[in-house]
């Protein structure tokens, strides 16, 4: 539209609330107009925080207005406050799970915890359809355990975190200087589902993007600080191979910073991902789709014989600088919730009740340690009775070894269950 409206807006009205918010917002996103400092007015807030979720309030002199964005010329979503999402703010989800995690023993918890990083790495990679092998899912392990100290202002600290999730073979030295997109063959035909930013526009993006997550973690809420940072990473694509991992793992780092999981504690929110991976295909395709028909694309020739590429021939950038982040908030407030009170619990519940029937059978036969926690392990998997198929693996036990072993792990389902008061809680009925 150009300056001249608004300058003729704000000279009209000079203390007005609604001039000087458009003055300010043409000046953040597009460019200076000719106008002297506001002199006089009420400091008017950017955002209607009864309207959307807002970041740290930094007043802008020039205009009279408190700038409280998420984020800045270079990457800023918004987030809108649905009637869902206000209902969401007010779960206080994480005061449920630091509930739960005090009425747990610290051997019990430490236990656990281990059991859940585990989990959450497994999960991220089968969202993927991958099965990482031990030397991977180790690294991964390791990364996630520093998330709350992880910078993400530093672009060595983001390549060294690719580098140490992907394969070395395509570890990156920097921000991508190609064109990718997400897709899949189909009738051996290449099918686009998403087109990336292009390389020239990445390196912008990722210091708006790293503002943007620092500025949230002050005041934002820190699930839609979280559900912001991570969706905006993969959607930035900067690398070629780790976006999607990196992307989760961008919500354990926020929710670490922002005290949300407890210390050294993790929510294995991919676990809730992987349960239902459709409706998180159902949310990034939701962005990719109303993308797509806004760019101009077309495959070209690529470096080497059989071998296509994707070029974009418009300016595309804005597209995915400000963004409505609001569903993605939505989606990921519900499955932290799911995550604390399926998975947290569950695997809490499930080390209780293993460690209560490890000591119990121990009491009947002292059984190497190995061979007890597979005992246990196999009576557990079969509603806390040892099958037929398996009894051959315990050879040297008695029947009425077994039998006695048998009602002692009964007895520490059952005990659990009823210390918890839920017996839906391990995921199996107890015979009676």
């Amino acid at each position: 539209m150009g300056p001249e409206p608004i300058q003729r807006w704000v000279l009209d009205e000079p203390t007005g609330a609604f001039s000087r918010r458009a003055w300010f917002l043409y000046e953040t996103f597009v460019g200076e107009i000719d106008l002297e400092d506001a002199k006089y007015g009420n400091y008017s807030e950017a955002l209607d925080e009864r309207r959307h979720v807002t970041a740290t309030r930094i007043n802008s002199p020039r205009h009279r207005v408190a700038d409280n964005l998420l984020g800045n010329r270079a990457f800023c979503p918004t987030v809108r406050k649905t009637p869902r999402l206000i209902e969401q703010l007010g779960m206080h989800v994480d005061v449920e799970a630091k509930e739960l995690i005090a009425s747990y023993d610290p051997a019990t918890l430490a236990r656990a915890i281990s059991y859940l990083y585990t989990k959450e790495t497994r999960s991220s990679f089968a969202i993927e359809g991958e099965s990482p092998s031990p030397n991977r899912t180790s690294r991964f392990v390791a990364a996630l355990r520093s998330a709350d100290r992880f910078d993400p202002r530093n672009q060595a600290a983001v390549v060294a975190l690719q580098n140490q999730i992907v394969d070395p073979r395509y570890a990156a030295q920097g921000w991508r200087d190609f064109q990718n997109f997400v897709g899949e063959n189909v009738d051996f035909r290449e099918q686009v589902h998403f087109i990336c930013p292009r390389p020239e526009d990445v390196p912008d993006m990722m210091r708006g993007w790293s503002a943007l997550t620092e500025r949230m973690l002050l005041e934002t809420d820190p699930v839609v600080a979280a559900a912001v940072a991570a969706f905006s990473f993969v959607f930035i694509h900067p690398f070629e191979d780790g976006n999607g991992r990196i992307h989760r793992y961008m919500m354990h780092h926020v929710l670490a910073r922002t005290g949300f999981s407890p210390p050294g504690i993790i929510f294995p929110v991919s676990a809730a991902i992987v349960r239902d991976q459709r409706a998180y295909d159902e949310v990034l395709e939701s962005f990719a789709s109303r993308l797509f028909k806004h760019i101009d694309w077309q495959w070209i020739a690529g470096s080497t014989v059989n071998e296509r590429e994707i070029v974009v021939e418009n300016d595309t950038a804005d597209l995915y600088r400000y963004f409505d982040a609001t569903l993605f908030t939505e989606y990921l407030h519900d499955r932290v919730a799911e995550t604390v009170r399926t998975d947290l619990r569950k695997e809490l519940n499930y080390v209780a009740i293993f460690d209560r029937a490890f000591e119990a059978v121990r009491e009947i036969v002292d059984m190497p340690d190995r061979k007890a926690s597979l005992f246990i392990r196999l009576c557990l998997q079969n509603a806390g009775r040892l099958s037929k198929g398996k009894r051959n693996q315990f050879p040297e036990l008695e029947d009425h070894e077994v039998y006695a072993m048998e009602n002692a792990i009964q007895g520490a389902i059952e005990g659990e269950l009823q210390d918890l008061n839920d017996p839906d809680l391990f995921g199996f009925t107890v015979p009676g």
